[in-house]
C-alpha cells in the first residue's frame, strides 16, 4: 500500500516542482525590483544615509521620523494630497460608470466597437504629450479654455481671467479634471467589462416585476460592480495619493503651491536642496506610504463583498 501512494504522489510532486521552475524568473524580477528596494528603502530611513557621500551611513534610530513628524510641512503636504484624492477619486468612478452604461445601451455592434475605440484613445496617449496638451490649454494667455471665457462667452477680461496653474486655488482641481479626463475611458472598460458579465435576464426579470431603469440600476447593476469599484477605487487611490510628475511639472517645488505634497516634499529633500538627504526622505517615504495603507485598508473594508 504506501508504494501505491507514493506512485500516485510522485507527478503531482514533479508537476509542482516543474510549475516553480517557471516562476522562478517571476520571482526573481519581484524580489530584485519590489521586496528588495523596499526593504533597503525602510533601512535607509533609519540612517543618515547620502548616495554621494564616500562615508558610510550611520544608524540613527527614529531620529528621521521623529524630524518629519515635527515638520508641519508634513502634516500640511499629505493634506494637500488627501485633498486632491477627494477630488479626483469620486470622478473616477461615478463618470466612467455613467459613461460605460450609455455606451453599454448601444445596440449596433459596429457602432458599440467604434465607441469602445474611441474611449481608449486618451490612454494611448503618451504622459508627456498630455501634460503638454492640457498646460497649453490651461495657459493664462493664449490658451483655449480662456480664450473661450473670454472672448466667446465674455464671462471675464484678459485681467480677470482664471489662472488655472501657477500655485493658485485652482492648480489642483484643474490637474484633478485632467487626469479624470485621462483616465475616462479606461475606467469606463472596467465597468463594460462587469456590465457585459450581468446576465440580461436578472434584469429582464428585474423589469418585468415592475423595477423601474433607478431600481434596476441600483438593486441589480451596482451590486455586481462592487468588486470593479473596490478594485479602480484602491488602485486609484494610491496613485492619487503618490502623484509626483504632474506637480512637478505644473507646480514646481513652491513650497506654497498646492501641488507641494508630500512626494515632491520627498523628492526635494533627497535630490533638489543639495542637501542629500535621503535618510530622511525615505522616512517621509515611508510615512506616506504607511498612512495610504491604512487608507486602503480602510477602502477595502468600505466596499467588501455584502451577502
Amino acid at each position: 500500500m504506501p508504494p501505491l501512494q507514493s506512485s500516485v504522489r510522485t507527478p503531482y510532486l514533479r508537476l509542482d516542482f516543474n510549475a516553480w521552475v517557471f516562476l522562478i524568473p517571476t520571482l526573481i524580477f519581484f524580489v530584485g525590483y519590489q521586496v528588495y528596494p523596499i526593504f533597503r528603502v525602510v533601512w535607509i530611513s533609519f540612517t543618515d544615509f547620502e548616495f554621494l557621500s564616500k562615508e558610510p551611513a550611520n544608524w540613527v534610530g527614529f531620529n528621521n521620523y521623529i524630524t518629519a513628524f515635527n515638520d508641519p510641512l508634513l502634516w500640511a503636504s499629505l493634506g494637500r494630497a488627501a485633498l486632491f484624492t477627494a477630488m479626483f477619486l469620486p470622478g473616477t468612478i461615478i463618470f466612467p460608470l455613467l459613461l460605460a452604461i450609455l455606451v453599454d445601451r448601444v445596440q449596433h455592434p459596429r457602432l458599440a466597437t467604434f465607441y469602445r475605440v474611441v474611449l481608449l484613445i486618451p490612454a494611448l496617449i503618451p504622459s508627456t504629450l498630455v501634460f503638454v496638451l492640457w498646460k497649453w490649454m490651461y495657459n493664462y494667455q493664449v490658451g483655449p479654455i480662456n480664450y473661450l471665457l473670454v472672448e466667446v462667452f465674455e464671462l471675464f477680461t484678459f485681467q480677470n481671467a482664471p489662472q488655472w496653474l501657477g500655485g493658485t486655488d485652482l492648480t489642483l482641481p484643474s490637474i484633478a479634471i485632467m487626469e479624470v479626463w485621462w483616465g475616462l475611458g479606461y475606467h469606463s472598460i472596467f465597468f463594460l467589462a462587469g456590465l457585459a458579465a450581468i446576465p440580461k435576464d436578472m434584469v429582464e426579470a428585474a423589469r418585468l416585476d415592475g423595477a423601474n431603469e433607478w431600481n434596476v440600476f441600483w438593486h441589480v447593476t451596482l451590486p455586481r460592480l462592487a468588486p470593479i469599484m473596490m478594485i479602480l477605487v484602491v488602485l486609484r487611490f494610491g496613485t492619487s495619493m503618490a502623484v509626483i510628475d504632474e506637480y512637478l511639472i505644473f507646480g514646481g517645488f513652491n513650497r506654497a503651491s498646492p501641488t507641494y505634497t508630500w512626494t515632491i516634499f520627498m523628492y526635494d529633500q533627497a535630490f533638489n536642496l543639495g542637501l542629500w538627504r535621503q535618510g530622511f526622505a525615505a522616512a517621509i517615504g515611508m510615512i506616506g506610504a504607511v498612512v495610504m495603507v491604512f487608507f486602503v485598508a480602510i477602502l477595502l473594508y468600505i466596499f467588501r463583498p455584502r451577502g
